[in-house]
């Protein structure tokens, strides 16, 4: 039976009213939240289709290009700006620290998701305890750590700190958490090692988390700043895209279509990978709260 049906018409019509007003407020906050947050990037690429001349003599800002250029993607995307090569060292930073980070994630989740051993809830508490110190706390010591192993301005700089996530671990090991024991006792009497049982059973399984691991740490690793730029100080180095766009639109000369250029070329293989994906990463993140 419909609630409906227990009304009598006034209050049918009372609530038919209510709930109209509601969706009209809910509809009426989420268009404003969202124009809140699609309103920069529409600024954003607008301005990156202006011309140098609009951006100077402009006394009042437009938001349409009244002069439309792509002098902004050509000084970027010119010879010597050396942005593409600055993308491609960060892809390879990327992939490599990616699939390390893959590695370490899966062994360690499946340790202190299915293996009993001496210590183990101590261990990942204090692991977990570690995720409550800011990453910016840790800069000067990694710093230190890294120039006396004499790793500046070398790649492995730039991927070995990176290929352990205690957040990533903790992610994955609620998802294996939820894969019933059951499975695990049956591998064992067919005879299965661990690693058979993990690599048969538990990674098909855990397969939305692990894709979800796997964009976040992309997306990570091409969002980084403060760490590339703090250990790769030689010119020659190899720069990672977001400090080497930083250098290269910080000239007394550029101006913002160059720099909100730079940033579209940039923000554009993130957003694209984000549209593509979304699916299997709102998968994965529902999965990992199967079981605490």
């Amino acid at each position: 039976m419909n609630t409906m049906d227990y009304l009598t018409p006034e209050e049918a019509i009372k609530y038919r009213r209510i709930a109209i007003a509601k969706k009209v407020g809910l509809y009426t906050f989420l268009t404003i939240f969202g124009l809140f947050i699609l309103v920069p990037f529409y600024w954003m690429i607008a301005t990156s289709f202006k011309s140098s001349n609009e951006i100077i003599s402009s006394i009042q800002a437009t938001f349409f290009p009244l002069e439309p250029s792509l002098e902004g993607y050509r000084y970027v995307l010119g010879e010597g700006a050396d942005l593409l090569r600055y993308m491609g060292n960060t892809v390879i930073v990327a992939v490599i620290s990616t699939a390390l980070t893959l590695v370490t994630t899966i062994l360690s989740a499946f340790a202190f998701a299915r293996l009993e051993f001496k210590g183990k809830n101590l261990l990942f508490s204090i692991l977990l305890s570690t995720m409550m110190i800011p990453g910016e706390m840790l800069v000067i010591t990694n710093f230190l750590t890294v120039s006396k192993l004499g790793w500046l301005d070398t790649w492995q700089v730039l991927i070995i700190p990176h290929c352990v996530s205690i957040f990533y671990i903790y992610f994955l090991r609620q998802t294996f958490m939820g894969i019933p024991n059951e499975l695990y006792y049956a591998a064992k009497i067919d005879g299965k090692s661990d690693f058979e049982y993990l690599w048969r059973i538990m990674i098909p399984i855990a397969k939305p988390t692990l894709f979800t691991i796997t964009i976040l740490s992309l997306i990570g690793s091409w969002n980084a700043y403060i760490w590339p730029r703090t250990v790769i100080v030689a010119s020659d180095g190899p720069q990672m895209i977001t400090p080497g766009l930083m250098k290269l639109l910080s000239g007394e000369y550029i101006y913002d279509n160059m720099r909100m250029a730079g940033a579209v070329i940039t923000s554009l293989p993130l957003l694209i990978l984000f549209i593509c994906f979304k699916k299997y990463i709102m998968r994965g993140v529902s999965r990992s709260g199967i079981k605490g």
